[in-house]
């Protein structure tokens, strides 16, 4: 964290008191004018100093308007573009041609579809893998059954409540003897989203499927929503957050010591690995919200890449997915704009991580920015954290940071290059 000092011992204090001393007739006693000043006080100074606190504060306030604004009018405008984009591939895959077809063919009186719906030039192009439907949960119980993974309520023993999120309570407990970390999904997240089942059902769907030291284990599940859907993990003590900044918010001090830096280089090279093995999946396993908060480390510090409820399968027959969704702060510009993405959206993330491990520092830290504008001036202005000082032991480092955030996708590597790239590093400086 680069903190700018202040030049020379010159303050306004120190200033206005050597003033005060010599006056403007450097010092002659009995100055008329000095004495003028000296016993006229100065009037209306609180009340002045509260009214431009108070302009103070209405600037901030309309300056934030300001960027909302701005957002917002961006967003609408690349809502538009995806939703021409939208159209354009409806017309293209005969989807168009499907709903005229659909109007004119549905019986007035019966409101019921005639036969000839679907005529040879107008059937639709489907996506050659089907749409995972997760709402279906009776298959992933069956699942969970074959495999032996599906866990009664009643087999929990309930220790501690160790963290919340958005939708869920996260408790410490046990299971079958073993330490096991239970996150209680909400039951009002269910009444509330309609496809809270969905989500639910997804996250499990990924997390059964990893077999990865460094990708958290699931244990179980209980699958009864809305009041018992439960996901059942292998038990972490603390995050790579907690690790590397120490508990709290995020603040410009350093709460803990900054670890060594092979420690660091290695967390790294253990989240590349894991993302590696993730994105090598059949179909590929895009996480899409990845920092440091999601990612857990064990007893001895070995990294477990977890949280699945954003994740997503891309098939390779797929070229991209849309919609936006992640933390901003982590979060590729292409994503932002709700543009189409790929897995090198984990990439962008990832190379924020390793900066942040690299400098210690939070992403973004040396400025003011709330999340919002963040976002607006990664996509418009090209904002990037600040980069380590380099003093020629981290030029690689850097340059494989700056090429896994590029704006461009296609110009970050894969993570299979990332690991071999750390790999090669380490065995080189340590």
């Amino acid at each position: 964290m680069n903190h700018q000092k202040k030049k020379g011992g010159w303050s306004p204090q120190s200033s206005s008191a050597k003033q005060a001393t010599t006056g403007c007739c450097r010092g002659i006693h009995g100055c008329s004018s000095l004495e003028a000043i000296n016993v006229v006080p100065p009037t209306n100074q609180n009340s002045t100093s509260k009214l431009e606190l108070q302009v103070a504060e209405l600037e901030k306030k309309v300056l934030k308007e300001k960027e909302l604004r701005a957002v917002y009018k961006k967003r609408m405008e690349r809502t538009q573009d995806y939703l021409r984009y939208c159209l354009q591939v409806a017309q293209d895959n005969g989807f168009l041609d499907l709903i005229h077809n659909y109007n004119n063919n549905m019986d007035p009186q019966s409101g019921l579809l005639s036969p000839n719906i679907l005529p040879p030039n107008a059937s639709p192009r489907l996506p050659t893998t089907p749409l995972y439907q997760p709402s279906d949960l009776a298959v992933l119980i069956d699942q969970a059954h074959l495999n032996g993974w599906y866990i009664q309520p009643e087999e929990i023993e309930f220790e501690e409540k160790i963290g919340q999120g958005s939708t869920a309570h996260i408790y410490k407990g046990t299971w079958h003897g073993l330490d096991v970390a239970i996150k209680c999904i909400y039951p009002d997240f269910f009444e509330s989203n309609e496809n809270g089942i969905s989500f639910f059902a997804q996250e499990l769907d990924t997390l059964c499927r990893q077999r990865h030291r460094y990708v958290l284990q699931l244990m179980g599940a209980c699958l009864d929503p809305p009041n018992y859907a439960w996901v059942v993990t292998e038990f972490m003590s603390t995050t790579l957050k907690e690790w590397l900044h120490g508990p709290g918010n995020r603040q410009r001090e350093r709460m803990i010591p900054l670890p060594l830096l092979k420690e660091r280089l290695d967390r790294a090279l253990e989240i590349s690995q894991a993302m590696q093995y993730l994105h090598g999946q059949k179909p590929k396993v895009i996480h899409r919200d990845l920092k440091p908060s999601n990612i857990f480390l064990d007893d001895a510090m070995h990294v477990r890449v977890a949280d699945f409820g954003h994740a997503r399968f891309l098939s390779d027959e797929e070229k991209a997915l849309t919609g936006e969704t992640g933390t901003y702060v982590y979060m590729a510009p292409e994503v932002i704009q709700c543009e189409p993405y790929n897995e090198k959206c984990d990439v962008y993330s990832f190379g924020i991580i390793l900066n942040e491990l690299l400098t210690g520092n939070y992403p973004y830290i040396e400025t003011d920015y709330g999340p919002t504008k963040i976002a607006m001036e990664v996509v418009e202005a090209n904002l990037r954290p600040r980069l380590p000082d380099d003093d020629g032991q981290f030029r690689e480092l850097i340059d494989l940071i700056c090429l896994s955030w590029d704006g461009d996708a296609s110009v970050r590597p894969s993570f299979a290059t990332i690991t071999f790239s750390l790999k090669d590093l380490q065995n080189r400086i340590f």
